[in-house]
């Protein structure tokens, strides 16, 4: 498959070649850049994951489907065959690893959120492939996803909070209502706080709530960051003996912070050159801040107004003079200013700019300013087009001008994100502009059901038809159905298979509410999708270490199957050569063997099982088995990231999910749980072995299974597999086996 497109150059590049200043020592052709980064593209396909939920949020006994599904630039190769779908707690603290095997780059799965592991709040899944793990972790996927729970929480809290040191001092006030798990105000109730990072106190105080449950909690501490890392711990009096009441309450948002950062298109504020100059504002809780102001000289003179385009981003155009310096001045929606400054201008520069894209093109400006143009006429630059690890566009100008137009035909490109980079002859990047190209239609899905109403409980058949381009096609989907009135959620905040993978999985950072730009698209959301793309990071490679021949190391490559290695020792540490071992998994009834290389290793490839299948491994085919260790290698995952989609955080869950709590209070309304009581009760006799005479000798048991235990068995078999620790049941002999043997 020949993934490189070859496009034909306009007639403005043809009348640039052959400059004189190929004869240069310092420099690169565009053959060279072109060869380095096709070797990159070809040698490193690129692997994304996208997750499907059935809900967007949940409650403790819930469970959570889920679907996966795995696509690729590349199919010349065998695609990852596994994925790992990982789930974390506020604190990034791993809870549960999920293998998932794949059938036709699609994996399926589910999660209990059992109350005894599970408690409110918000959980963090991560999904990725054993080859992404070469790579940056920022490109795996991540969803938020807040659980809220009405069976084992009693307390339930709406809190809001106040910055009083606008800024300069650490003080903040925590206004909280506080409920019972009926959601009836807790009022008149005595309460202990203290708020603290870890270990490490902040503040702590009492308090006690008014009529209506409400308690204004004033917080102070010595450093504005140390706050918004901390946590604050409730502790109420539950009116009568029980113990108190308990709740826990992130700190993230109890400061008000805000930062505007600045990107000239391009790269550089260039003296001369009118061009794009976006803007990023956002929060200390890392969401976006909606801002009005305007741009100013170093003398006060206004040279353009700002506002944003969405949750926070936008742009503006003006022109920079040479030795100026440039401030925004901004206005927040709460009513807050602040000033911020520009990048400096450069005296001089060259930059790559988008001047239009309309439905067939994308045309391209190459621009300079004066005294770039005056030092560098005549000399050669390179302009490279990259989408999804597809190199798309490839060609050389001489700069005869101060302004080169380029025109790309979208219908060259994959629908996504390219990333356009201009080189000096020497190989250099010296700018670089993205861009989202779009020249395919999206999927025509038309769901069709055989009535127009159904009683509770009935069947209901589904007919989906998928037009590709004006031709129906074949494909794999999932479909989640919710009643909206006990599951409201907002489009623009999902992370749907369209915008994970023609968009968050290609960016760097936190993209708020990424559906945005795609649900029911016009021309408003294409151009706050331009300006997120002038603001955001894109590094999948470095241009610089390409050129230097400086590839990515591989260290996992696409597994086809979950697999167990290990060695097979002697008690002495001799490694056992050709030793036979066999791998069971006695609940599946599946059995595999294998031998040991001339270093004593095995391998199991290519199993595929569920997650909590139990597996045994022995090598009691061999004459002097008990004379042998098995080690098995341990399963390398990726270390713990810190995301920027913590951010999507839900800090009042029982407030923002109330229909569907209310929804899953009455579910399990005969399922609650019971605060700790105190049973009382005589004790019962219990007999052994020792209480006969017949079998006195066995008086050195290892392990003893009381008769109550297997009270309602139907089963003994299955009941003795779960009750007898280090036994294992071969169902195909019908014997049981010691797993230390």
């Amino acid at each position: 498959m020949n993934r490189f497109v070859t496009l034909v150059c306009y007639s403005i590049f043809f009348c640039c070649f052959g400059v004189k200043s190929f004869a240069q020592q310092d420099t690169v052709s565009v053959n060279t850049v072109v060869e380095k980064t096709q070797k990159l593209l070809d040698a490193y396909p690129i692997e994304k994951v996208h997750v499907h939920f059935d809900k967007p949020y949940y409650a403790v006994g819930d469970t959570l489907w889920f679907k996966t599904y795995l696509t690729s630039n590349m199919y010349n190769y065998d695609l990852s065959k596994v994925v790992y779908v990982e789930v974390m707690n506020e604190k990034d603290s791993l809870m549960q690893t999920m293998r998932i095997p794949l059938t036709d780059r699609v994996g399926e799965g589910h999660l209990v959120f059992d109350q005894e592991w599970y408690t409110q709040g918000n959980y963090r899944f991560r999904a990725y492939t054993k080859w992404m793990m070469n790579f940056d972790p920022a490109y795996f996927f991540n969803k938020i996803v807040p659980v809220g729970d009405v069976l084992n929480n009693a307390l339930h809290y709406e809190v809001t909070f106040n910055d009083e040191g606008k800024g300069k001092n650490v003080r903040t006030q925590a206004v909280i209502q506080l409920k019972d798990r009926e959601g009836k105000p807790l009022g008149g109730r005595k309460l202990n706080w203290s708020a603290q990072v870890g270990w490490d106190p902040i503040d702590d105080g009492k308090g006690t709530t008014d009529a209506v449950g409400n308690v204004r909690i004033n917080i102070s501490g010595k450093d504005r960051d140390q706050l918004r890392e901390g946590k604050l711990y409730l502790s109420v009096e539950s009116g009568s003996s029980a113990p108190p009441l308990l709740a826990t309450i992130s700190l993230q948002s109890a400061l008000w912070d805000a930062d505007v950062q600045f990107f000239p298109e391009g790269g550089e504020l260039i003296a001369g050159l009118s061009k794009k100059v976006a803007f990023k504002a956002i929060g200390n809780n890392g969401r976006g801040l909606s801002v009005k102001g305007s741009v100013v000289d170093r003398k006060g003179t206004e040279v353009a107004t700002l506002s944003d385009l969405h949750k926070g981003m936008g742009y503006v155009t003006f022109m920079p003079e040479a030795g100026n310096a440039y401030t925004a001045n901004v206005t927040f929606e709460n009513g807050e200013s602040q000033s911020f400054s520009l990048p400096p201008v450069v005296e001089q520069g060259i930059s790559v700019t988008v001047v239009n894209s309309d439905t067939a093109q994308l045309q391209l400006a190459i621009v300079a300013n004066e005294p770039f143009f005056a030092a560098n006429q005549g000399k050669a630059f390179y302009i490279i087009a990259q989408t999804n690890g597809i190199l798309c566009y490839a060609a050389q100008a001489a700069l005869r001008n101060n302004t080169v137009l380029v025109n790309l035909p979208k219908n060259r490109f994959p629908t996504g994100i390219t990333q356009l980079t201009l080189f000096a002859s020497s190989g250099k990047p010296i700018s670089e502009r993205l861009a989202f190209v779009e020249n395919v239609k999206p999927l025509a899905i038309t769901v069709t059901s055989d009535q127009k109403e159904y009683t509770a409980k009935q069947l209901v058949k589904l007919g989906i038809q998928t037009v590709n381009n004006d031709t129906t096609t074949v494909g794999n989907y999932s479909v989640a159905v919710v009643d909206e009135s006990k599951v409201p959620y907002d489009d623009n905040k999902e992370t749907t298979i369209l915008s994970n993978l023609l968009l968050t999985s290609d960016l760097k950072g936190y993209v708020e509410e990424p559906n945005y730009y795609f649900n029911q698209t016009d021309e408003q959301k294409r151009e706050a999708l331009d300006a997120l793309l002038l603001t955001q990071g894109y590094r999948r490679f470095s241009y610089t270490d390409i050129l230097a021949d400086h590839y990515p190391e591989v260290h996992f490559f696409p597994e086809q199957g979950i697999e167990i290695s290990g060695v097979l020792r002697l008690n002495n540490g001799k490694p056992v050569v050709n030793g036979g071992l066999l791998l069971s998994i006695p609940d599946r009834s599946f059995r595999k063997d294998t031998y040991t290389d001339e270093n004593g290793r095995f391998l199991f490839q290519d199993l595929v099982f569920t997650d909590s299948s139990r597996v045994t491994i022995n090598a009691r085919g061999n004459d002097n088995y008990r004379d042998m260790v098995i080690n098995v290698d341990p399963t390398q995952y990726p270390g713990i990231d810190t995301t920027g989609y913590r951010a999507d955080n839900v800090l009042n869950i029982d407030e923002v999910f109330a229909p569907y709590l209310t929804n899953s209070r009455n579910e399990y309304r005969t399922s609650i749980v019971l605060e700790e009581v105190e049973v009382t009760a005589s004790s019962r006799p219990t007999f052994s072995h020792k209480d006969y005479s017949s079998i006195s000798g066995l008086g050195m048991a290892d392990h003893q299974i009381m008769g109550d235990r297997l009270q309602g068995c139907n089963n003994l078999i299955m009941c003795l597999q779960t009750a007898l620790t280090g036994i294992t049941y071969d169902s195909q002999s019908q014997l049981f086996y010691i797993t230390r043997d």
